[in-house]
């Protein structure tokens, strides 16, 4: 009936997953990577999140940038954290960049930053080239930015794209 074959991929399988050296079920989180040495960037959900912030840690895709290209008030409120949290001083009025670089063009300080996920990480946790850690949870203090605050600001941000060519951050699909 099964191939001896068969059995033995199920027998050391199992094997495995009793010796904890495979996964039961996978991991439905996104998995966050700190921008300056690529470790985890612990992030974990909080009672105060918003639903959006939930669904971003859930799948690793901003529910903000296509409600902010849509809808101009959504834009506008993350406009508004962008100038409350004083990133205008490094990155511009516009984030055309300032002292800091452009955050709206087609020159991006990473890679990742074709991505939402990219660019929260590097806001969230800063980097070596000079942007602090601004989110609450890996600075330990809880007066900086939440996690639904930064995804306001990068939805914000992506209406502002003038680098021209293509958005794939439209377009996104949940992290597996």
């Amino acid at each position: 009936m099964f191939s001896n074959n068969a059995v033995k991929a199920v027998i050391l399988s199992s094997l495995l997953v009793l010796a904890g050296l495979a996964p039961i079920h996978a991991n439905a989180a996104c998995q966050l990577v700190s921008t300056k040495d690529g470790s985890p960037l612990d992030i974990k959900v909080t009672p105060e999140d918003t639903p959006e912030a939930k669904e971003f840690l859930a799948t690793c895709v901003n529910p903000y940038t296509k409600r902010a290209v849509a809808d101009a008030d959504v834009a506008k409120s993350g406009k508004k954290l962008f100038g409350y949290w004083s990133c205008t001083q490094c990155h511009g009025g516009n984030a055309g960049g300032q002292t800091g670089p452009s955050a709206t063009d087609a020159t991006w300080q990473y890679s990742k930053h074709i991505t939402d996920k990219g660019i929260f990480e590097t806001v969230a946790g800063g980097s070596n080239a000079g942007m602090p850690t601004w989110h609450s949870q890996p600075a330990g203090n809880p007066e900086l930015l939440k996690t639904d605050e930064i995804l306001r600001i990068i939805g914000w941000l992506r209406t502002m794209y003038a680098g021209g060519g293509d958005k794939p951050w439209l377009n996104e699909t949940p992290q597996k």
